[in-house]
């Protein structure tokens, strides 16, 4: 199997599109603010734009079809063709294959647990004599390592995109010492005599 420049693109552009809505999710999460409610003694949880939750939501699907798309063209090297044994190319594959798949399911996890985290808002109105009471929110960070994630992921995949291609024999494996080579002289004598 050659390397197809096509794949290598594709999988690099949703990766680093999935990288910038993961950044730009950590920028835009959610923010409460106590408001004194006009009726009545209590205070309530004021939120600000929900916008980081379609953005990691949009991060997860372009990484969840990235991933999809470098494991079925090397059939997740496990129900592929055969690759070719003894070769450091394997060795490798199976080292970047193990890379990708850390790298994509920690993002997709931070990015699938900071978006429902992002997406939920206290209901609740709090009393004033409260005075720790805050608003849910979304801890800083969370769709920070699911960018840096979301990077390990990319170079994981193109790593053992390209490995993988190197070591794909195509289902055909040289063999050593067969054919015309594997007859004796003295036969090949006996033949001609007869």
């Amino acid at each position: 199997m050659a390397i197809s420049i096509s794949i290598l693109v594709i999988i690099t552009c949703l990766h680093l599109i999935a990288f910038v809505f993961a950044i730009g999710a950590e920028q835009r999460r959610s923010t409460g603010k106590l408001v004194p409610d006009e009726y009545d003694e209590t205070k309530f949880c004021v939120y600000t734009t929900d916008a980081s939750t379609v953005y990691g939501l949009t991060a997860f699907g372009l990484l969840l079809l990235s991933q999809g798309i470098v494991n079925g063209v090397t059939k997740c090297l496990c129900f592929g063709r055969g690759l070719t044994n003894g070769t450091s190319s394997k060795t490798f594959s199976v080292i970047f294959f193990v890379i990708s798949w850390l790298g994509f399911l920690g993002a997709e996890a931070c990015l699938l647990a900071g978006s429902a985290k992002n997406a939920y808002h206290t209901k609740y109105i709090a009393d004033y004599n409260l005075p720790n009471f805050s608003c849910a929110t979304l801890r800083k960070g969370v769709f920070a390592a699911a960018a840096a994630l979301t990077l390990i992921s990319m170079v994981g995949s193109i790593l053992y995109y390209w490995s993988h291609t190197k070591a794909d024999t195509g289902g055909w494996q040289k063999h050593t010492n067969e054919g015309l080579g594997m007859t004796s002289q003295e036969d090949h004598k006996q033949d001609q005599r007869v």
